[in-house]
């Protein structure tokens, strides 16, 4: 249970990274409410995905849980994003694709990584 909620927890500061960084980049402002108006689609989608995927059975693995987050993210939240009004440009979508996939995929490359090699010394 601790590393689900340790995941999810991972799994939300990736996006909110993500929008963060994107809102500061295109100077929409820093402020609370804007960071989670923005935030909302890809949060949704993210739930979305790791409840797809069951990501509470394996919530550190690369698959399928770190793909479902990823995916759930990054395509369900652009889908909930058009259908909330909100705009979505091509460079957008791929920038959303390659930041969450990079992220949300790359801490979880980084935990195995540690702990292939933690249990190596052990």
């Amino acid at each position: 249970m601790r590393s689900a909620v340790i995941s999810v927890v991972l799994d939300v500061c990736a996006v909110l990274a993500f929008v963060a960084i994107g809102r500061h980049t295109h100077h929409d402002g820093d402020g609370l409410a804007g960071v989670l108006y923005t935030a909302g689609p890809f949060l949704g989608g993210l739930v979305i995905g790791l409840l797809a995927v069951r990501a509470w059975r394996r919530p550190l693995a690369l698959v399928p849980t770190g793909l479902g987050a990823w995916l759930g993210a990054a395509v369900a939240g652009m889908i909930i994003r058009v259908l909330a009004g909100q705009g979505t440009a091509a460079a957008f979508i791929v920038v959303a694709l390659a930041f969450l996939g990079l992220f949300i995929l790359g801490w979880r490359i980084v935990y195995r990584i540690v702990a292939t090699r933690l249990n190596a010394v052990h």
